[in-house]
């Protein structure tokens, strides 16, 4: 009974809210999916412009959802505007895909990124050293330090929301802060024999393939959309949990002004500090360093040219800061998803409960054992790849959801409209539409599974509301 009377606590001011979203959205990408974007474009130009659009996707969502958080200023963000959109049925699905892969998956993800750099500290980590071999399968030291920051950060966010704001807002500031140091550094190491050769008026617009040999080839009218698509994929993934604020709500003081003002504020700082990131790339870095960096660690390739061969140190102390704070950004907002989950009896009933501390302990828990699952399987980064455009989707209806609701339901109180609108939301919906298509036209071994492990959650909704109805 103790559990049931808790509630959460409006502790988050917008300072933390906007380091949530920012953190949330710094993990290992900026640091690493340059090299792929770079590849797929074979131009300086192209590749920045591959960032412009991912940050203008990211923001005109982020306004748009400003909105919604403003008329459902409630734990869970886009799963209740799904559900307040549409209907149970939809919101379960993002929840069940949320679950079973985007949060889980992307958890594990970073997690393996944090020890992976951990080892240029501590080779004993390294991923190729193993500690446990059955048969044909092998548990490395990175898999076991990634679930051993999993648990700790769940302990962590476990213990109060005062806990888990206190790493977040300190780990984000330290990480941007960091960013901006090495893009200073960077543009004090400037080369400008490299500059006007990667900012060649006559190449920097040529799309085309570039391989790590340094050959280059040409794309047809198609496949030039396809490989935008691609290259948008790592630029996406690099900016996604960029509603991480929404999804805390409960717990965000005045949030019908803080949260959309945080989705805003956080997104338009990662965009610009990604932007100028590449912007730096490239002036230490030519195209055939940036393509054949190895294992796509562009940014220590450029940190190497800047400090030296202390460069390496340097970045990987960053990024472990940078997924250390990313990973605790996640695990504390997706908690809130399965809570709300569970109070519309789509979830296990004790994961809608908050913990002594105000926080949903068993939601954090579950979560925590699912992403060390996908951690031991070694095949999350395979379904991070495949579940990109399903994200984009569920975007997409929430976006949506926006136009839809305004017809609806439009005596809502909305204390915030969403800017641009229509424009913005229609521009943003033709975009993410494009995007998916594209994915499906041309990365359709990556596209399909994601979609399916999205749709097998329609019987299971089915399942669960049947059983739910039976024992009403």
């Amino acid at each position: 009974m103790e559990q049931a009377k808790q509630s959460f606590q409006k502790s988050m001011g917008l300072l933390d809210a906007t380091m949530l979203v920012a953190g949330s959205m710094i993990g290992s990408g900026i640091f690493i999916v340059s090299a792929d974007i770079a590849r797929n474009t074979g131009s300086v130009g192209w590749m920045t412009l591959v960032w412009v659009i991912c940050g203008f996707m990211t923001l005109t969502a982020a306004l748009t959802y400003g909105e919604l958080s403003a008329m459902f200023p409630k734990a869970g963000g886009q799963y209740v505007y799904l559900r307040e959109a549409y209907n149970p049925l939809v919101s379960f699905v993002f929840g069940w895909t949320f679950f079973a892969v985007i949060q889980t998956a992307t958890i594990a993800a970073v997690g393996v990124a944090f020890a992976k750099f951990t080892a240029y500290l501590f080779p004993v980590l390294d991923e190729d050293v193993y500690v446990v071999t059955l048969g044909n399968y092998n548990v490395s030291s990175a898999q076991l330090v990634s679930i051993g920051v999993i648990v700790l950060l769940t302990f962590i966010n476990s213990s109060g929301i005062n806990s888990g704001k206190r790493v977040q807002t300190t780990l984000t500031l330290i990480k941007i802060f960091s960013l901006l140091l090495l893009i200073l550094f960077g543009f004090l190491a400037f080369k400008h024999e490299v500059w006007n050769l990667n900012w060649n008026t006559a190449a920097m617009w040529n799309l085309r393939r570039l391989h790590i040999d340094g050959t280059f080839e040409n794309y047809t009218t198609f496949g030039a959309f396809g490989a935008l698509s691609a290259a948008l994929v790592g630029a996406l993934f690099s900016s996604d949990s960029w509603h991480s604020s929404s999804a805390v709500a409960d717990e965000i003081k005045n949030p019908q002004r803080n949260i959309g003002l945080s989705l805003a504020l956080g997104t338009t700082i990662v965009t610009v500090v990604y932007i100028l990131t590449n912007i730096m790339y490239t002036s230490v870095l030519d195209l055939h360093a940036m393509v054949s960096a190895p294992q796509d660690r562009i940014a220590m390739s450029a940190a190497q040219e800047i400090f030296g061969p202390f460069g390496i140190t340097i970045i990987a102390i960053m990024i472990m800061i940078s997924t250390f704070g990313c990973n605790n950004g996640i695990i504390l907002a997706g908690a809130r998803v399965y809570y709300s989950m569970a109070l519309d009896g789509l979830f296990f009933k004790r994961v809608g409960t908050l913990n002594k501390n105000a926080v949903p302990a068993y939601a954090l828990w579950i979560q925590c054992i699912v992403a060390s699952i996908w951690c031991l399987s070694g095949k999350y980064g395979d379904l991070l790849d495949m579940i990109t455009s399903v994200v984009v989707i569920f975007y997409v209806l929430a976006v949506a959801g926006v136009i839809r609701l305004r017809y609806t339901r439009p005596a809502l109180e909305r204390p915030y409209r969403a800017f641009g609108y229509p424009y913005l939301p229609i521009i943003y919906i033709i975009m993410g539409i494009s995007f998916v298509l594209l994915m499906l036209i041309y990365k359709p071994n990556y596209t399909l599974p994601g979609i399916l492990i999205a749709l097998l959650g329609i019987p299971i909704f089915y399942i669960i509301n049947n059983k739910r109805k039976k024992y009403a």
